[in-house]
């Protein structure tokens, strides 16, 4: 479905997730019919998860760990994890940090 986005310019209907609702049907499936994996372009993953790259989300263990269940985790390369040797002393001085 096309939205039209100004003079002579169209683009596709997008939805988040205020706009979707899972509800569960009569009819049950069993788990081994049940296929959640997903493609992107030559890159198959076996876990429907997209890790956010915010270095609040994402470290490198956790990429690692998302990476090794299936799922997708994106690395903030220009976040502290790559700018610091000792990050972990850089987000505790960040979280003991007055909140104004």
């Amino acid at each position: 479905m096309e939205v039209e986005i100004g003079i002579g310019k169209s683009g596709r209907r997008a939805y988040g997730f205020d706009d979707l609702a899972i509800v569960p049907s009569r009819r049950t499936r069993d788990p081994e019919d049940v296929d959640i994996s997903w493609e992107l372009d030559a890159f198959r993953f076996e876990l429907p998860l997209v890790a956010s790259a915010m270095d609040g989300v994402v470290s490198p263990r956790t990429a690692i760990e998302v990476g090794r269940l299936g799922g997708l985790a994106c690395l903030n390369l220009e976040g502290l994890w790559t700018r610091y040797d000792d990050t972990e002393a850089i987000f505790e001085e960040i979280a003991a940090l007055p909140a104004d």
